[in-house]
Parts: structure tokens; sequence; C-alpha cells
């Protein structure tokens, strides 16, 4: 029973993996900066894409995760 509540994965845990897994193979694939620059450029892309009412609530979501 142990052993199967350990394999439970949250979703921040799994979009992780997911994203290391992704960084790994376009390693393989691409040389390094290439790789650098698609795995920093989405989620800067995503975070501009973003309204200003959305941005406003993701720092504070991030804000109460820290404590402040």
């Amino acid at each position: 029973m142990a052993a199967k509540e350990a394999t439970h994965m949250s979703k921040n845990a799994k979009i992780a993996a997911g994203g290391v897994a992704a960084g790994l193979i376009l390693l393989i694939w691409l040389p390094w900066w290439a790789a650098l620059l698609i795995i920093l450029g989405v989620p800067a892309a995503a975070y501009l894409a973003l309204d200003p009412s959305q941005k406003q609530r993701l720092r504070r979501a991030t804000r109460k995760e820290l404590g402040r």
C-alpha cells in the first residue's frame, strides 16, 4: 500500500519531470545554445502573453506561497 501511495505525483511534479525530459531530448538533438534558448524562451513567452490581471494574480500567488 505504501508503494502505491509513493507513486502519486502532484501536477507540478509531473510538469517538472516532463520539462526535464524534454530538455534532455533537446540537448541531444540540438546544439546546447539552441536548447537553452527554447527552454528559457517558452516560459518567458508564456508569461509575456498573459494579461496584466493574470500577471498580478500570478505574482500574488507566488508571494503567498513564499509566506509574505
